[in-house]
């Protein structure tokens, strides 16, 4: 939680963005999103991006050992 995410959804789209929270069908919140789009960026806020829609996630940081 509260790491940045970049996200690969389908129809080749990227955001990149914050981890708020997720469940157990992947739906993901995500603030500080940025869609990525070659070199074009939009700013969209706080998203909820639906599990079907997710291909990917990968972390831009380093995630920590749960305890």
């Amino acid at each position: 939680m509260d790491k940045k995410l970049q996200i690969k959804l389908n129809a080749n789209r990227m955001v990149v963005g914050t981890l708020r929270g997720f469940d157990q069908f992947v739906n993901i919140v995500v603030d500080n999103t940025v869609e990525v789009n070659g070199n074009e960026k939009i700013d969209i806020g706080m998203v909820v991006i639906g599990g079907n829609s997710v291909v990917t996630v990968e972390a831009l940081e380093p995630v920590g050992k749960m305890q």
